[in-house]
């Protein structure tokens, strides 16, 4: 039996029109889907997408694609699905990892990425450190080094969105008319890991989520900016395709119990009836 797990991703921190197409740095936080591949009978439980990565990596390794019928994949996902959360990356890259593992092979994460761009858009949350990626080609992996100490209180609406549905429609002409938008908030992002600064990072995050509004619009939007800017906190970011909203904050400068309360005041939960507080962290397939 061989194991991986892939962390989840709190929407992106920037996406848009940037350096000539569509990209994205995902938002990894503390939560997996954890993924098992041993010897065994197929389980009628798998997820449509894994099955397809575990017989595309064997044909990686040069092994025959009938070797999968006595492969069997396990999993365990703590991950929110159809609501921007990476789910779906997650599951595929920890197939890819776990599958390679259990042939004694590991994969790095540029074939790792090749392998998922080949089944859907996916997510950079299968790299270890934030990088800007072509979520749909793997051409741009432009990572940076710093991480920064981020809480963030997750908002989730009940709305789901098919994140695959989402991709085939035709965004580029509303994708060109935020390009400036993006090129500021691009320039904001590397310039923030530059200086690791946390309140340029929330500037550049919060300006995409602003752009992404014209886009795939948030309830309560303008009412979280307010929030945003009378709390003090660093900002927020989106998932670009997808409904949660990520509160980015500092829990040693800023008050939470203040922000939930806030929340809960306005009314806003109403539309994001279930928070969550997670952690900014490494991404990559452990």
């Amino acid at each position: 039996m061989a194991e991986a797990r892939c962390p989840a991703s709190c929407g992106e921190l920037i996406q848009g029109w940037i350096l000539g197409g569509e990209k994205l740095v995902s938002c990894p936080v503390n939560w997996f889907s954890h993924v098992n591949v041993s010897d065994g009978m197929p389980s009628k439980h798998e997820r449509p997408l894994m099955r397809q990565m575990l017989v595309n990596v064997l044909q990686h390794l040069g092994i025959a694609a009938e070797a999968a019928k006595g492969l069997r994949i396990d999993f365990d996902s703590s991950i929110p699905l159809a609501k921007g959360m990476a789910s779906s990356t997650a599951d595929i890259a920890a197939t890819a990892q776990a599958t390679a593992r259990h042939f004694g092979v590991s994969l790095d994460e540029n074939t790792l990425a090749t392998l998922c761009v080949k089944l859907e858009p996916t997510d950079s949350t299968l790299f270890r450190q934030l990088t800007l990626f072509d979520h749909q080609t793997a051409a741009t992996q432009r990572p940076n080094e710093w991480l920064p100490n981020i809480d963030i209180l997750l908002l989730e609406s009940p709305q789901r969105l098919n994140t695959a549905d989402y991709h085939r429609r035709d965004r580029r002409q509303s994708l060109l008319e935020q390009a400036a938008t993006l090129s500021q908030s691009w320039a904001l992002f590397s310039q923030a890991m530059q200086d690791r600064d946390h309140h340029k990072l929330g500037e550049a995050t919060t300006l995409s989520a602003c752009a992404n509004q014209q886009l795939l619009p948030k309830p309560r939007f303008d009412e979280l900016l307010t929030i945003v800017r009378h709390s003090g906190i660093y900002g927020l970011n989106v998932a670009h395709s997808g409904s949660v909203v990520g509160l980015l904050f500092d829990a040693g400068r800023h008050d939470v119990e203040q922000l939930c309360w806030l929340l809960q005041q306005r009314r806003i939960t109403d539309d994001y009836p279930q928070q969550h507080r997670l952690q900014l962290i490494h991404g990559g397939v452990r």
